[in-house]
Order: C-alpha cells, then sequence, then structure tokens
C-alpha cells in the first residue's frame, strides 16, 4: 500500500532541488546573454569602418544571443513547472493536517433544491467539494461539481475502474495540474465555442493561394531592382499601395477577428499542451480510453491541430507592429494569409472544439476524484451489487472526521427497509445522516468509501434535512418544509430513491409534528420507500411495532462522573437518555 504523505515529501524535495539547479542555468545563460550583447557591440564598434568584418560579427552576435534567450524561456518554463509541482505537493501536505478552509469551496454549486447538496455539505466551507477539489481550469471544477451532484446510478463500475487508474498515475496527475496552472486564461471555453460556431467567413477561397502569389512577385521584384534588370525603382513602391489596397478591403473584419482571437490565445495553447499530455499517455480502463478516443482526429493529433491554430493566432498578433504590418501587408499580404488560415482552421475542426474542450476538463475532474483516491488508500471501492442489502457496510464513517476522533458503526439496511434514528442531542445522529449519504453520494461517482467493507445496491439520493425560510420568496419555514416534503413524495412516484430525513416538521408545535410525521414515514414505508429518519420524537418509533420494514436505532448519550459521555455508536433500540436538562444545568442557564 501506497504513502501518500511520503511520496509528496519525497517528490517536493526533488522538485525544489531541480528549481535550484535551473535557477542556476538562468543565472548563467543571463550571464552569457549579457556577455555576448557586450562581446557584439565591442566588436561592431571596433571594426565599424571595417563593414566586411563587422557584419559577420553582428549576425553571429545576434544569431547567438537570440539562441540564448530561446534557451532561457525554455529553462524559465521549466523552472516554473517544478516550482508549480513543489506547491502541488506541499498543499497535499497541509491539506492532509486538516488545512484546506482557505481553499474555493464551490459555493456558486450550491443549490437548496438540489435532491442532497445543501443538507450533506457538498459545497461551502468545510465541505467534501472544498475537501476534494484540485481542478485547475474553470470547466473543470464545474465537471467535478456536476459529477459531485449527478445522481446518477448507471456506469458506476465504469468510473471506478477509471478513478482507480488515476489514482495510480500520481506523477502524470501532477504533471497535468502543473501544466494547467501556468497558462491563465481570461475566456472561459463556452464563449469559445459560440464564437467559433457563430463566425461568418469572410475570407473568399482565392485567398488560399493569393498571398503566396503576391509574395513571390515581391520576391522577384526586389530581386530584379537589385540587379538594375528593373530601372523603374517607383513600381516597388506602388505594389506596395496595391497590397495594402488588398489587405485594406478585409481590414475591419480581419480588426474583429484578431480582437477574437487575441483572447482565446492563451486557451489555446493551454489546452494544446493537456490535450498533448493526454496523446502521449497510455490508459487501460474502458472510460479513459474512449475520452482518449474522442480526441483523435484521423491521423492527426488533437494537440497538434491546436498548435497550428495557435501559430497562426500568434501570427496574426504580430500585426500590432506598425512596421511589421506596413511591408508585412504590402508585400505578403500577411493579415490577409493569416486570417485565411485561421478561417480555415474553424472551417474544418470548429465543430470538434467542444469535444476536445470536454475531454480537458473531463481529465481535470477525475484527477480530483483520483488524487482522492491516492490519498486515501485505506478507503475501499464498495462492492457494487444488482440485489440484496440497498447498503451493508463495517466500520462506515465520515471522510472528512480525523481518523483519530471519528467512530465508525457497522450499517446494513435492506432495500424498502425505512430506519428511525434517535438519540441525545450532539450524540452523533445528523453526522450519521451524512456519512451514510456521502457513502451513496460518493459511490455513485465512483469513488472509494470510509469503510472496512461495503456491499452497495446502487440508489439515488433525496434528503430533507436543512430547510430554511425565505424573506425573498415570502414564505415560512414550515411551507418552506411541506414544500421539500411534497419534492421528496413526487419524485419517489417516478423512481426509487434512498430518503433522508432529520427532524421534520420543526415549524410546528409537538402534537401537530408528531401525528405529521407519522403518517409521512407511514407513507413513504407504503411508498416501498428506503431511507432513515432522526428524530428526537419517541412517540414515532413505535410504528416499528406495527410496520415490519421499520426498524428501531439509537444514539446514546451517559453522564458519567457528573459529565456528558458519547460513544457515537449506532444501536439498535430507542434512546432512552436525553441531554437538554442536563446541559442546561450544568451550563448554568437554568
Amino acid at each position: 500500500m501506497k504513502n501518500p504523505l511520503k511520496y509528496y515529501k519525497t517528490h517536493i524535495e526533488r522538485y525544489q532541488i531541480e528549481v535550484v539547479r535551473l535557477y542556476k542555468e538562468m543565472t548563467l545563460l543571463s550571464t552569457l546573454r549579457l556577455l555576448v550583447f557586450l562581446a557584439t557591440g565591442f566588436g561592431i564598434y571596433f571594426f565599424f569602418e571595417q563593414w566586411q568584418i563587422a557584419i559577420p560579427i553582428a549576425i553571429l552576435g545576434t544569431v547567438v544571443f537570440i539562441y540564448l534567450l530561446s534557451k532561457y524561456t525554455d529553462v524559465k518554463r521549466l523552472r516554473d513547472f517544478n516550482s508549480a509541482l513543489v506547491e502541488i505537493n506541499s498543499e497535499e501536505l497541509e491539506i492532509a493536517k486538516g488545512d484546506f478552509h482557505q481553499r474555493a469551496d464551490g459555493s456558486e454549486f450550491q443549490n437548496p433544491k438540489h435532491y442532497y447538496s445543501l443538507d450533506i455539505d457538498l459545497f461551502g466551507r468545510g465541505s467534501f467539494f472544498q475537501f476534494i477539489n484540485r481542478t485547475r481550469i474553470q470547466e473543470g471544477t464545474e465537471e467535478l461539481a456536476n459529477a459531485l451532484k449527478a445522481n446518477d446510478i448507471l456506469g458506476i463500475l465504469k468510473r471506478q475502474e477509471a478513478i482507480k487508474e488515476l489514482s495510480e498515475k500520481p506523477k502524470w496527475r501532477q504533471y497535468y495540474s502543473a501544466t494547467a496552472s501556468l497558462v491563465h486564461v481570461e475566456t472561459p471555453a463556452y464563449k469559445i465555442i459560440n464564437w467559433l460556431q457563430n463566425h461568418k467567413t469572410f475570407m473568399p477561397k482565392i485567398m488560399s493561394w493569393v498571398p503566396m502569389a503576391f509574395t513571390i512577385i515581391s520576391v522577384v521584384l526586389f530581386v530584379l531592382i537589385l540587379l538594375n534588370m528593373i530601372t523603374y525603382p517607383a513600381l516597388i513602391g506602388y505594389w506596395l499601395l496595391l497590397g495594402l489596397a488588398i489587405t485594406g478591403k478585409y481590414l475591419k473584419k480581419i480588426n474583429v477577428l484578431a480582437s477574437n482571437t487575441d483572447k482565446v490565445r492563451d486557451t489555446f495553447r493551454q489546452y494544446a499542451q493537456l490535450l498533448d499530455l493526454i496523446e502521449n499517455e497510455s490508459f487501460t480502463s474502458e472510460l479513459l480510453q474512449s475520452k482518449k478516443q474522442q480526441i483523435q482526429s484521423g491521423n492527426t493529433k488533437a494537440s497538434q491541430i491546436f498548435k497550428e491554430l495557435s501559430r497562426s493566432l500568434d501570427s496574426l498578433d504580430n500585426r500590432n507592429n506598425l512596421i511589421g504590418a506596413i511591408f508585412g501587408n504590402g508585400y505578403f499580404l500577411t493579415d490577409v494569409k493569416n486570417a485565411y488560415r485561421i478561417e480555415k482552421w474553424i472551417e474544418t475542426y470548429g465543430d470538434k472544439v467542444a469535444d476536445w474542450f470536454e475531454v480537458v476538463s473531463f481529465f481535470d475532474a477525475y484527477n480530483s476524484l483520483g488524487n482522492y483516491a491516492f490519498n486515501h488508500p485505506k478507503f475501499i471501492l464498495p462492492e457494487i451489487v444488482k440485489h440484496g442489502s440497498v447498503i451493508n457496510a463495517e466500520e462506515l464513517g465520515h471522510p472528512l472526521l480525523n481518523l483519530e476522533k471519528r467512530v465508525d458503526s457497522d450499517l446494513t439496511i435492506e432495500n424498502e427497509q425505512f430506519y428511525i434514528v434517535t438519540g441525545a442531542n450532539m450524540a452523533g445522529k445528523s453526522t450519521f445522516l451524512r456519512t451514510v449519504s456521502l457513502h451513496i453520494v460518493m459511490a455513485n461517482v465512483g469513488l472509494p468509501v470510509c469503510a472496512k467493507t461495503s456491499k452497495y445496491s446502487p440508489v439515488k439520493l433525496i434528503t430533507s434535512m436543512r430547510t430554511t425560510d425565505s424573506l425573498t420568496d415570502d414564505s415560512s419555514y414550515f411551507f418552506s418544509e411541506l414544500t421539500r416534503l411534497k419534492y421528496i413524495v413526487d419524485a419517489i412516484k417516478q423512481e426509487p430513491y434512498f430518503i433522508v430525513l432529520d427532524e421534520i416538521l420543526k415549524g410546528t408545535n409537538s402534537t401537530d409534528k408528531a401525528i405529521g410525521s407519522r403518517k409521512f414515514v407511514e407513507k413513504l414505508v407504503a411508498s416501498n420507500a428506503t431511507g432513515i429518519i432522526a428524530t428526537h420524537d419517541l412517540s414515532l418509533c413505535e410504528i416499528e411495532q406495527e410496520l415490519e420494514d421499520v426498524k428501531n436505532y439509537y444514539f446514546d448519550a451517559e453522564i458519567v462522573n457528573d459529565e456528558l459521555y458519547f460513544d457515537y455508536k449506532l444501536k439498535q433500540g430507542v434512546c432512552q437518555n436525553m441531554n437538554a436538562s442536563f446541559l442546561l444545568k450544568k451550563m448554568e442557564i437554568v
């Protein structure tokens, strides 16, 4: 069994050593560049009157300087990449200590009307999402949030296989994350896709060869004038004006195209690098292989196709240089040529970009899931069964609780069985409900769960645990709760759900609450529902005597040496010990 903490510590040291080495190399290259610049300047100055020597010195010095600059850029990119890897491994060690509450918490994905996300702390500060999320691009973050909210019980085994395979590729996962983190994009993928799909081509097909022909004629004119074969030098000026006139015809539309492409250059550069990592990695799981196949386009790799576009986008961006724009367009029709290439690319591949973006986002999201599995080697993938108990788990615990403080419980709940859970305040009822709920959510996603063993018959989850009133909607707490319960009743008419309820009908008096709660549970049982309800109302437990499918369980609390003691263990039966009066007295409230 791999030790993730040992892995992170080892690789922090390894990458830090590489960062230091690369920094020294950058310093050396900077020094050499300065020396080459000074030597070239001195050589040109010294041999200024001997141009046969000065020109070769200038050319050689420029070539060496550009080479050193290119080398410096490559080394700096490697240094930044290794620095990102250091940060990734350092973050994992901090998160393992429980220091993750400053990370993005996914609050924007919270939806009170969702089946379960609000009730089980899926998003928000201290949430499961905040703990698990390692995505680096916005679309990947959305993909991860959607996976956790999907309530999808189909294809679990494929997802398990994919997550398990990614968990065994920590180096590749970190390379993917580091690569994604180095390119900061401003335009989200959906806007790029909309632009590509709605772009109207304005370059005529004739422009596929006109710029090349115009360039050849320009070169021939220059050669003929230099050889004095043309005695009318002003011709080259008129040719320049002709080139500018041709470019000017499309200038307005080229400016709009350049404006749009300027916003997406970094995105395409980032995605090209990430696609390259996917293409060059071998996958064995069916889901990952199908995603990799999705980015194939004939014999050409998607990453190479993206790089081709990036080069055209960079070339079009060079038009911002005034001298280059005048002479480049006047003699070589560079704007026309680059605009045509970009439009041809959009025409050929524009409809495939959405698929490529989706694959990049998928791997960004699944890297988080694989990372979670890697970080918890003692957690187990639940055995998926078609029949039998909905959940049959030994030592089931909440995945976010510290191992030293966590108290696990065994749980077996059959299909169409309903548990009524009682217990004193703070005895662990709500934590238990969230533990069971997270087991279902994690199992459906394909994640390993916090248990020693688990057999699981896939089921969708629906909850009512944290209802709130709404001043905006002018609805009372009680009405909001009734709306939620109606939502549950309507949902289970369509398909089976695992229902988790916590102290329902809190917005009415105790007698009314007891009667209403009893009728609601009886209705759920009559509907062959499966689930758990936590309550302080002991009279609700009487249903067990009348309905075979209802079972009573409880969490206990004891007073030992005038102190309240909880063991947080799930036990069969009805709780008899409550603690409100004791706590009021203990805290000197009464």
